[in-house]
């Protein structure tokens, strides 16, 4: 990524960005799943693999869980555990998606400015680096 006093990436390189964040977040959530499935389904005896992949999108999407409660210890273990990994999973998953547009945003903040001088320094720098004037 640009640093501050860099000019702001093309359109380009911008749609890359994003088109990798949303693939490593689209990962993130399919290994999740995954892990999800294969948990409700082995540990939890959650019914058909449907039923699996029907409980563990609904508690990685944030919904809370559906479908007959775990009855042995280990599945009440693996729903727990998974309910709580699923909650920083999905606040991770929004994070990754939406940083390219996030660090863009924040960008134009910190594009330095053209003068009449013809320098390229950003006004808080300009006013520091004259004597005499309080910065």
């Amino acid at each position: 990524m640009e640093g501050p006093c860099e000019p702001i990436a093309p359109a380009g390189v911008f749609t890359k960005r994003l088109l990798v964040s949303t693939s490593v977040a689209v990962g993130v959530i399919s290994i999740s799943l995954v892990i999800g499935v294969v948990g409700y389904h082995e540990l939890v005896h959650s019914g058909t693999w449907i039923d699996c992949v029907y409980s563990a999108s609904m508690i990685l999407g944030g919904m809370g869980p559906v479908g007959k409660d775990p009855t042995d210890d280990l599945g009440k273990l693996f729903a727990s555990a998974y309910a709580i990994y699923s909650g920083v999973t999905l606040l991770t998953s929004v994070g990754i998606l939406l940083s390219p547009a996030i660090h863009r945003v924040m960008h134009h903040f910190h594009v330095p400015v053209d003068d009449d001088d013809g320098s390229d320094d950003a006004p808080e720098a300009k006013r520091a680096s004259k004597p005499g004037k309080p910065a």
